[in-house]
């Protein structure tokens, strides 16, 4: 009955979200797989990349997100992410009732991982990544309490993940800090460390040395393992500057919520004298550590830290006995849950809005209408949309923020983007014809000032604006 009541929240949480700008060139990216077979291993859509090689660690998440989209279109990507996000809850829910055997207590914990990972639901790779390390932690719940042979699911999941997501990395950290305190024994108050048994512990080892190579069953071997460690030492324009990568700031609420569930976490072992594993005090320091560092991964602080509390919080609901609960008013409760759910499931209209509202589609409509020619300068936040939607017009810049700093475009792009360079510079380098803009950027402010440049459309979220200088490629 419980886990009902995530699905409903995780409908009404995602159903006004259903428009991310890296949506487009995710599912862009899948078509062309489900189309040809074949995983592209070069950048085909940008004109500034200079075809910059690819690493291709989410191309199973994408060919499943078009999946649904051609299964079922728009109202098929946004059951995809209902479905994500209410699995995502429920398994969040499944493990915290596992680690604290409570299956009232759990649902806290379950509200803690919905709370966190808010930040980062959309229809994206990262959802199964989610899935994928509740799973993760599962399975080694599951192996250390009741069957050792659990750790052997370890190596498959590994293999679907780096194939969908780089946070693959994570899991392996994870379970590497899993074995190290498999090694020791001791109690120093209230912290306790259990060594396991050796047999349990060999069969962790011998089920990680498979899952380390089930990592080599990617498209382009070793290149595609060493990726996320590209992106954390090399990729700085990418870490410093966009919003996702920035840093936790503490007076935010999810901020204050880190703290109050650190708080509780450690003043139930000084009030109610429960123990802190040292597994879980090193899984609490990793997630807060990622947290505080990228917005991004407060997510991934939810899932490590949501089990611990509720672990420690389980006999808070000292008389619950589920052999009593009343199966009848649980069922029809579950049946009503699943009304409210499809009824807030939006429309297919409500969905053509959203996307609407979010990106540039009726500039998209002129363009193409008035036969525009390129050269085109495109807003960042467009990139992705002008992917999907008009394919035969090549983009400057979209969410790949990897491939562009790969190429050394993306520095460029942020000192013009940002009004740090001379505005003429990039304009004329790239010998752009027209600009398709978000209204409220710095630029779509500048150009008009210079005098080869004029809007020639806007409306409430994007403004086109083309160059009309004597001897400009829009005359000759």
């Amino acid at each position: 009955m419980l886990a009902s009541v995530l699905v409903v929240l995780a409908v009404l949480t995602v159903r006004s979200r259903f428009d991310d700008p890296d949506l487009w060139w995710h599912l862009k990216t899948g078509e062309i797989i489900w189309m040809t077979h074949a995983i592209p291993l070069a950048d085909l859509f940008s004109y500034t990349s200079n075809h910059q090689a690819l690493i291709p660690q989410e191309w199973l998440a994408q060919v499943a997100i078009y999946g649904a989209c051609k299964w079922g279109g728009l109202s098929g990507l946004m059951l995809w992410l209902c479905l994500f996000t209410g699995a995502l809850l429920v398994a969040g829910y499944g493990l915290c009732s596992l680690y604290s055997g409570n299956a009232k207590v759990a649902f806290v914990g379950a509200m803690a991982i919905w709370f966190f990972a808010t930040i980062g639901f959309a229809i994206r790779p990262q959802m199964i990544a989610y899935l994928l390390l509740i799973a993760e932690l599962v399975l080694i719940r599951l192996g250390r309490t009741r069957n050792p042979r659990w750790f052997f699911w370890l190596p498959i999941l590994f293999a679907v993940w780096i194939n969908c997501h780089g946070s693959f990395i994570l899991g392996i950290a994870l379970a590497g800090v899993f074995l190290f305190t498999s090694l020791f024994s001791f109690q120093m108050g209230s912290l306790v460390s259990q060594r396991w048994d050796p047999r349990c512990r060999g069969m962790f080892m011998l089920a990680m040395i498979l899952s380390v190579a089930a990592l080599f069953l990617n498209p382009v071997g070793i290149k595609q393992i060493l990726y996320p460690f590209d992106t954390m030492l090399n990729m700085h324009i990418l870490l410093g500057n966009v919003e996702e990568w920035a840093p936790l700031q503490l007076s935010d609420a999810r901020g204050v919520g880190l703290l109050v569930v650190l708080l509780c976490c450690f003043l139930l072992v000084v009030v109610r004298r429960t123990e802190l594993f040292w597994d879980e005090l090193l899984l609490l320091a990793l997630g807060t550590w990622l947290a505080a560092s990228h917005l991004r991964m407060l997510a991934v602080f939810g899932i490590l830290a949501a089990p611990v509390l509720s672990r420690q919080l389980s006999t808070s609901w000292d008389g619950y006995k589920a052999e009593e609960d009343r199966i009848w008013p649980n069922a029809a409760f579950i049946g009503l849950s699943m009304l409210v759910a499809l009824l807030a499931f939006p429309s297919r209209q409500n969905l053509e809005k959203q996307v609407e509202d979010q990106s540039p589609v009726k500039a998209v409509e002129f363009i193409k209408a008035n036969h525009l020619s390129g050269p085109m300068l495109n807003d960042y936040s467009f990139g992705g949309y002008l992917i999907w939607a008009a394919p035969e017009y090549p983009v400057m810049m979209d969410g790949r923020t990897d491939v562009y700093e790969w190429s050394g475009f993306l520095g460029e792009f942020g000192n013009w983007a940002m009004l740090q360079s001379d505005p003429n510079a990039l304009l004329q380098k790239y010998r752009i014809n027209f600009c398709l803009l978000a209204r409220q950027s710095p630029m779509a402010r500048v150009l008009p000032l210079l005098h080869e440049w004029k809007i020639v459309y806007s409306d409430n979220n994007s403004v086109i604006l083309m160059r009309t200088a004597p001897g400009s490629r829009a005359e000759e």
